[in-house]
């Protein structure tokens, strides 16, 4: 599948900010969105795991990809969404509905979790939603959540597959598979790293760009390092990628987004740090470590 409308660079997976009475804060979602593609995002990501997607009605998800929609449109940037779970038919039906928006260039779809289906399962998945789905797919490829290890070869497969546009790619480190399938990539196939504090490694290997929680700080550091690595400026990127995993590590310190959420808040972008159950606020010192992480990052050059 050609990836001409798979921008590269880094895709920021939006959080769902919430009012302090727990309703989502739809106008803060719509600065939010606007200030990162304003910051350098190549595009956004409506309705992944970040944005608490479990936890939102129907309703609420309907209105959050109206106001990501409208905000792409305005701009010209690309969006994706996020659509898919670990049951083929529910799936197809998830995926249809994408097709009303015409601003939707993709849809971020897990591989099956839960049921660990074999790795031919997991292809039969994929080319059945594929051959209907109305958008480009990518693949979110997350084996510590979903229980599903996929080697290297059927990566490629899946790759090969029409309607497949790209994996974001979040196997936990760099492994030889890694290597293996970033050295032999199916024609047309993006990688967009999912780890971010291995953001840098993935795209000094040749990734297409990222799928980032982190990018809602810093973002146009993060922008930078794909230019760099792209410009082939090594000594930059390096430097760039080693402060911007640290920072990363910091925002992961507890379940994500709680810890994105409390720095977005204490800088005054969001109404409330509010998740939602199972997950809690992350703690005082979380977001105080992850604030100071910031300001030190933001005070070099």
């Amino acid at each position: 599948m050609g990836t001409n409308t798979l921008a590269r660079g880094v895709h920021v997976p939006l959080i769902t900010p919430f009012t302090e009475a727990g309703e989502v804060a739809l106008d803060a979602l719509e600065r939010l969105a606007r200030e990162l593609l304003e910051e350098g995002a190549a595009g956004l990501v409506a309705l992944g795991t970040t944005a608490e997607v479990s936890t939102l009605t129907d309703a609420e998800r309907e209105a959050v990809v109206d106001v990501v929609a409208r905000v792409c449109r305005e701009r010209g940037a690309p969006l994706t969404v996020g659509a898919g779970s670990n049951a083929t038919a529910a799936s197809k039906e998830a995926l249809a509905a994408l097709g009303k928006r015409p601003e939707v260039v993709a849809a971020l779809t897990l591989v099956p979790y839960f049921t660990r289906p074999s790795e031919a399962g997991v292809l039969a998945h994929f080319a059945e939603l594929a051959a209907h789905s109305p958008v480009p797919l990518i693949v979110y490829h997350i084996p510590y959540r979903t229980g599903q290890e996929l080697g290297a070869r059927t990566l490629r497969e899946l790759g090969a597959l029409p309607g497949i546009a790209g994996v974001k790619y979040a196997a936990g480190g760099i492994t030889a598979d890694t290597v293996a399938l970033m050295a032999d990539l199916p024609a047309d196939f993006a990688v967009f790293a999912g780890d971010d504090v291995f953001f840098s490694p993935l795209l000094a290997m040749g990734a297409h760009g990222g799928i980032l929680a982190s990018a809602h700080l810093a973002t146009g550091a993060f922008a930078s390092l794909v230019e760099a690595w792209r410009a082939g400026d090594g000594a930059r990127a390096r430097e760039l990628g080693h402060r911007l995993a640290a920072l990363s590590a910091t925002l992961f310190a507890e379940p994500n987004p709680t810890v994105v959420k409390g720095v977005l808040h204490a800088q005054g972008r969001i109404p409330s740090p509010g998740v939602r159950l199972p997950l809690l606020s992350a703690r005082a010192g979380s977001v105080a470590g992850a604030l100071a992480a910031l300001d030190a990052f933001a005070g070099r050059p």
